[in-house]
């Protein structure tokens, strides 16, 4: 109990009071390898620091945020675009102090929305990024358009893979076209499901060296996150396995994902005036 207690101060303490909040991007080369999982028990951890934290499930096609957490969701983005609801009104309170966002199917269509449709929705977006510490958007796993949207105007992406080869080889193309898409853009990499921590050093260093050699890109090392059934356990609960166990190895190293990441998380002087305004360059294009 003491050492969590020790890690929620710290922690409050790294997390500094910005202009507007930080976006985060969790991406993910391909599906299935955790990625929105991470990004709903980073929110919690996050949100025990005493921040305000808002995840938007940007998954638009397969969004399962709300499955992780057992909620329902009564409305979601398609009906902010739809103009039959507020983002304000499909927001809603999640486990562990956090709020969500839920996306549906068929809003990857969205460079087919009307320039005003666009437009609704970045100004109500704009709105929350004033009012939140940090943002995390569980982007869906490839480089779609849609995908790069959020990973090109995000202050940081966290591309999560497996040892899986495929895994690999779809983190390292991911890495590839968001590196030339948005040079500027802070990379980082979560190995996730690793049978050891040796597992996980060598998956990484083998993507940052070849990203190093031929992208010229620097990818930072977020660690990795152990194999545990506690996890497999929780999600058929539909319970985060941070509040089902606190204690597991998943738990504790989000923990530590959450140190890392929180470190990035402050004041911003982007003189761009921030990330939906970004994106709302993006649509114009």
């Amino acid at each position: 109990m003491t050492v969590m207690i020790d890690q929620a101060t710290q922690l409050r303490r790294i997390v500094r009071q910005g202009t507007r909040a930080t976006v985060i991007a969790v991406t993910s080369g391909k599906g299935g390898v955790g990625k929105s999982n991470i990004a709903v028990n980073l929110a919690i951890k996050l949100a025990s620091a005493g921040k305000a934290v808002v995840l938007l499930d940007a998954d638009l096609g397969l969004a399962n945020a709300d499955v992780l957490c057992n909620i329902d969701l009564p409305s979601n983005l398609s009906h902010v675009i739809a103009r039959r609801r507020e983002l304000a009104d499909v927001m809603v309170d999640a486990p562990g102090g956090f709020k969500l966002i839920g996306g549906a199917s068929g809003l990857a269509r969205m460079a087919d929305l009307s320039d005003e449709d666009r437009q609704r929705l970045v100004n109500a977006l704009a709105d929350l990024e004033a009012r939140t510490d940090v943002i995390l958007i569980d982007t869906g796993a490839g480089i779609s358009p849609n995908v790069l949207s959020f990973t090109r105007c995000a202050d940081q992406v966290l591309v999560v893979t497996t040892p899986e080869p495929t895994a690999i080889t779809d983190a390292y193309a991911v890495i590839k076209v968001i590196s030339r898409d948005a040079p500027q853009r802070s990379l980082s990499l979560l190995v996730n499901q690793v049978c050891h921590p040796n597992e996980g050093r060598l998956v990484f260093e083998r993507i940052a060296r070849v990203a190093r050699q031929f992208l010229s890109v620097q990818v930072m090392d977020a660690g990795c996150v152990p194999a545990d059934p506690e996890v497999p356990a929780a999600v058929r609960r539909r319970t985060p396995f941070l509040l089902a166990n606190p204690k597991c190895p998943a738990s504790l190293y989000i923990s530590q994902l959450a140190m890392r990441v929180a470190r990035g998380v402050g004041p911003t002087t982007d003189v761009n005036g921030g990330f939906f305004n970004r994106m709302s360059r993006w649509f114009k294009r």
